[in-house]
C-alpha cells in the first residue's frame, strides 16, 4: 500500500513538473522568460511554449497592445504672451522592446505611465511657450502635437516603447483669468456691434438721401411733363374755342356768360348784391331785356 502511494505521489510530481514547463503565449502579450532572476528570452510569437521548471525559469507576461495615457492633472502653461492656459492631452503608446521596458520600469504599466507623464507635460510646456493664445486655440494645434511627438521619440526609445499618437483634448484659460477674458471678449464684441450699427446707420441715411433725391427728380420731371401736356392741351383747346367762337360770336358770348354763372353760383349759400340791369345779367334777361329784369339779386 505504501508502495502504491509513493507511485501515485511520484506520478503527480512528474505531471506537475511537466505542466510547469509548458505555457501558452497569447497574441496580446509578450512572454518574458526569467532564468534565476535574469531575462533569458522574450517570446512574441503566440502558441504553446516550453521552459525549465521553477525555480530555474519563470514566465512573466507583458501587455503588447496600444495603451492610452491621459493627462493626470491640469497644470497651467504660460504662452509666449505670458497668458496661462490649461491643456488636457492624451498619448497612445505601446511596448516595442520588452527587455528595455522591463529594465527601466518593470512589468507594471502604471510605473511606466507615472514616469512618462512628467516627460509629456514638459514637452507640452516647451511647445506651448513658443506660441500665442490665438495659435493654441485655432491655427497651430497640429504643429504642437507633432512637436510633442518628436520630442518624445528619443525618450520613448529609452523606455522601450513607441509613441503612436499625441492628441490635445481641450485648451482653456486658467480659472483665475477666465472671467477677465470673457469680459474683454464681451467688450470687444460690443465695440464691433456698435461699429456695425454706426456703419449701418450711415449707409441707411445715405440710401434714404439718395432715394429722396431720386424722388424729387422724378416728381420734377413728372410735373414738367404734366405742365407740358397741359399747356399743349390748353393751346389746342384755345385754338378750338377761337375757331368755334369765330364762327358765331353771339354764341361765344352766351357760352362765356353761362360759364361765369356756373362759377359764381356754385354754392347755394353764396350771396351777391348786384344791379339787375348790369351786363352780368344780360344773358339772363334775354334779347328783349325783360324776363329776368325782375330777378332777385340773390344768387341761386
Amino acid at each position: 500500500m505504501n508502495r502504491i502511494g509513493l507511485i501515485v505521489v511520484g506520478i503527480v510530481l512528474v505531471l506537475m513538473t511537466a505542466m510547469s514547463t509548458l505555457f501558452v503565449v497569447d497574441q496580446r502579450n509578450f512572454a518574458v522568460v526569467y532564468s534565476l532572476g535574469e531575462i533569458k528570452e522574450v517570446i512574441a510569437e503566440p502558441g504553446l511554449k516550453f521552459k525549465l521548471p521553477p525555480p530555474l525559469q519563470n514566465v512573466v507576461f507583458v501587455d503588447r497592445r496600444t495603451q492610452t495615457l491621459d493627462s493626470p492633472e491640469t497644470r497651467p502653461i504660460f504662452t509666449a504672451e505670458k497668458q496661462s492656459l490649461v491643456i488636457d492631452w492624451l498619448i497612445k503608446w505601446r511596448i516595442t522592446e520588452p527587455r528595455q521596458f522591463i529594465r527601466n520600469t518593470g512589468v507594471d504599466l502604471r510605473n511606466a505611465e507615472a514616469r512618462l507623464s512628467p516627460i509629456v507635460q514638459a514637452a507640452f510646456n516647451e511647445e506651448v511657450t513658443k506660441r500665442t493664445v490665438r495659435a493654441m486655440l485655432s491655427t497651430e494645434r497640429d504643429k504642437v502635437m507633432q512637436g510633442v511627438m518628436q520630442r518624445l521619440a528619443d525618450d520613448a526609445k529609452n523606455f522601450g516603447i513607441q509613441i503612436v499618437d499625441v492628441r490635445i483634448k481641450r485648451v482653456d484659460f486658467a480659472a483665475t483669468i477666465t472671467e477677465s477674458i470673457y469680459r474683454r471678449m464681451e467688450s470687444e464684441r460690443k465695440r464691433v456691434a456698435n461699429e456695425l450699427r454706426s456703419q449701418g446707420g450711415a449707409d441707411g441715411e445715405k440710401i434714404r438721401a439718395d432715394a429722396e433725391k431720386q424722388r424729387e427728380v422724378i416728381l420734377a420731371e413728372a410735373y414738367r411733363e404734366a405742365q407740358k401736356v397741359k399747356g399743349e392741351g390748353d393751346a389746342k383747346a384755345s385754338a378750338i374755342y377761337a375757331e368755334s367762337f369765330g364762327r358765331d360770336p353771339q354764341f361765344a358770348q352766351f357760352y362765356r356768360s353761362l360759364e361765369a354763372y356756373r362759377s359764381t353760383f356754385r354754392s347755394k349759400s353764396d350771396v351777391m348784391v348786384l344791379d339787375p340791369s348790369s351786363d352780368f345779367f344780360k344773358a339772363m334777361r334775354g334779347a328783349s331785356g325783360g324776363g329776368a329784369a325782375a330777378a332777385s339779386p340773390r344768387g341761386k
